[in-house]
């Protein structure tokens, strides 16, 4: 395997801290309004932080998807495209480079990765199906129950520990895949789900040796195998760091390894590659062939996937950008400053430090707001209004209702606060570490949410909420208190 020389940066000082391996070349003006206007604002929002208007959030770290500062080289690829609708020179040039990245010959353009994974769940899950995986994601297990799937969370036991030195979180547990099969019988699971640093629950990576026994199962019992790599590259780049097998290993030979042992990889690029987009790969044509004809039908021709060919070219070059430590190692850097940050400071957050962003348990942060008053939820808008700074909750408003329409109860109720590539600056990110270190300060002052209005699907995106009292404005009066006219 080829061989890469060491990116660390040691310093002089006592002080440690990631450093910036580009330069800022375009800006985009932010907004800090005041807390008045904040308050205001999420109030109009009905307390979802997906509601609010970009022109009154500071950092928006809701998501990294779509939302990482494309290259200077993606940008200028883009003028390159080719505007046809079928056979798109732009198609074959984003072609060539998921063969090389990813390594898997036949490919299907979608336009995001949700859109893949509806196509994966249509022609490979029946009603009645169980499907193995590491941990869901929302739009994931949203698809597959639609298609008449039940899925079966079989993480290890240190998977939802918030304070772990487990490096590898995102595995699954072989002993409970086998006793999955064995109680289910292999034909009834369409195919093992991994997914590559596992959103929900802290960006939590997999290794490469659980890959290796994943497989080895499914081989064994004739299952296939899909990885979801939209966050394939941190989970790489922690496979380097972490795994001592891989500590002398390029990023571009762990990325290979880990997608040979899939049967289909799926992706969305708004993620992996920095662009908009997302796709599917295999080696195999026979099952190439029985997705092939969902992408005209929901998504578009087999070359553009409803895509804009621009972006088909930002995601070329954003995937080949995707093997350069410099480039994939920023995101996790700066999330792991956070996070050590924190911690100094007693704030409960997820160790070890994931992918994607920076995750605080909210249930140690709140104990004193029950689970049903979503304190997750409360949570990322009492930061929005002391702050200004967006995060996503991740907890029981992610979560649904059961057929009595009582909450099903989230085995976890983050914060995220995402860390998109190349975007916040460390004096931002220093910024955001003293307003969560005041919150957690005068955390008692937070109180819960209730539902106002919500939606029967990914009640998340949409719902509106309101506080269970008037909280927020004693939670502005100390803000002015100790902060006095001060942003």
């Amino acid at each position: 395997m080829e061989t890469q020389q060491s990116q660390t940066i040691n310093f002089f000082g006592d002080e440690t801290f990631p450093v910036e391996m580009h330069k800022v070349r375009i800006v985009q003006k932010l907004f800090l309004r005041p807390v008045e206007e904040r308050l205001k604002a999420i109030n109009e929002a009905g307390y979802n932080t997906f509601l609010l208007n970009t022109r009154d959030v500071f950092m928006d770290m809701l998501t990294d998807s779509g939302t990482n500062a494309m290259s200077d080289n993606q940008v200028s690829s883009m003028l390159k495209a080719d505007d046809a609708y079928a056979g798109s020179q732009s198609f074959y040039r984003m072609e060539k480079a998921i063969q090389k990245v990813f390594g898997k010959k036949y490919i299907l353009p979608v336009h995001q990765g949700r859109a893949a994974e509806n196509i994966v769940s249509q022609v490979f899950i029946k009603k009645g199906d169980i499907i193995p995986m590491n941990y869901h994601f929302t739009t994931t297990k949203a698809h597959m129950e639609l298609n008449g799937g039940k899925i079966f969370e079989i993480y290890t036991d240190e998977a939802l520990k918030i304070k772990s030195d487990n490096p590898f979180k995102g595995n699954i547990d072989i002993d409970k895949l086998n006793s999955l099969i064995e109680k289910y019988g292999a034909d009834r699971i369409p195919f093992i789900r991994m997914e590559a640093s596992t959103n929900l629950i802290g960006g939590q990576p997999f290794s490469i040796q659980n890959m290796r026994d994943v497989r080895a199962v499914a081989d064994k019992y004739g299952i296939m195998m899909v990885l979801d790599a939209s966050l394939i590259g941190e989970n790489a780049w922690f496979i380097k760091q972490r795994e001592p097998e891989f500590k002398n290993t390029s990023i571009r030979d762990i990325l290979q390894l880990m997608c040979d042992f899939a049967d289909i990889v799926y992706f969305s690029s708004r993620k992996v590659s920095s662009s908009r987009g997302g796709g599917i790969c295999t080696n195999d044509h026979d099952l190439f062939l029985k997705m092939r004809d969902l992408v005209p039908l929901y998504e578009g021709f087999l070359t553009y996937g409803g895509m804009s060919v621009r972006e088909i070219e930002a995601m070329a070059v954003g995937l080949e950008e995707t093997t350069d430590e410099t480039v994939i190692n920023q995101s996790p850097s700066f999330i792991e400053y956070a996070v050590k940050e924190l911690e100094k400071r007693n704030v409960p957050v997820v160790t070890p430090a994931g992918a994607l962003g920076c995750h605080i348990d909210a249930m140690s942060f709140l104990p004193h707001v029950a689970q049903k008053e979503y304190p997750a939820g409360a949570l990322a808008a009492a930061l929005y209004i002391i702050s200004g700074c967006r995060g996503m909750e991740r907890g029981t408003i992610s979560s649904v209702r059961d057929e009595n329409g009582d909450d099903i109860l989230s085995d976890m109720e983050l914060l995220r606060l995402a860390f998109p590539r190349r975007v916040f600056t460390l004096s931002q990110t220093k910024f955001l570490i003293d307003r969560v270190h005041w919150l957690y300060k005068n955390r008692q002052l937070v109180g819960g949410l209730k539902f106002i209005e919500e939606p029967a699907v990914l009640r998340f995106f949409m719902g509106r909420l309101a506080p269970v009292n008037d909280w927020p404005d004693k939670l502005v009066a100390k803000f002015k208190e100790d902060f006095g006219n001060s942003l």
